[in-house]
């Protein structure tokens, strides 16, 4: 599917959140983030809402792209936090309907997992710690990623 990053998840999924009824600074920036251009993300901006499962149809082939040239990319916590955020965000049922981008998830997380001691030792730790927490997921993930997407057509 082809995205136009010039537009907002607002504009994207044409549903207008309204000012948020919360007076939480996280909520108030994830309603700033639905307004902001796509294409305007920052590696932060992706790990908080992919991280809230907010816009994945649209945010995590960004994500994706973005770890497949810095596998370690870095929000505000740790190199790795987009990956982790990848991999904790969507639910199950999010890579079984896009087994294509769970296969790209899972090439990126076996190439950073053969790549960790390019991180220096606190950051490897709390990146396999992050990764030790979210397991099952990536298990999940490498289900996904085998699935086959069924064509219609029965090769017999």
């Amino acid at each position: 599917m082809m995205i136009d990053r010039s537009k907002s998840l607002q504009e994207l999924d044409r549903g207008d959140w309204g000012e948020p009824t919360v007076g939480s600074p996280f909520v108030a920036t994830c309603h700033r983030l639905r307004r902001k251009p796509i294409k305007d993300f920052t590696v932060e901006d992706l790990r908080i809402m992919v991280g809230q499962s907010i816009g994945l149809e649209f945010l995590v082939p960004l994500a994706i792209e973005v770890l497949e040239i810095n596998l370690f990319a870095e929000g505000d916590f740790y190199p790795g936090d987009l990956l982790e955020s990848l991999i904790s965000g969507p639910q199950p049922q999010f890579w079984r309907e896009h087994s294509d981008l769970a296969r790209r998830l899972d090439a990126v997380l076996r190439r950073a997992m053969e790549n960790l001691s390019m991180l220096g030792e606190i950051d490897r730790k709390n990146l396999v710690e992050a990764l030790n927490e979210v397991s099952w997921q990536i298990e999940q993930i490498r289900k996904a990623a085998k699935t086959v997407a069924y064509s219609g057509d029965n090769p017999r």
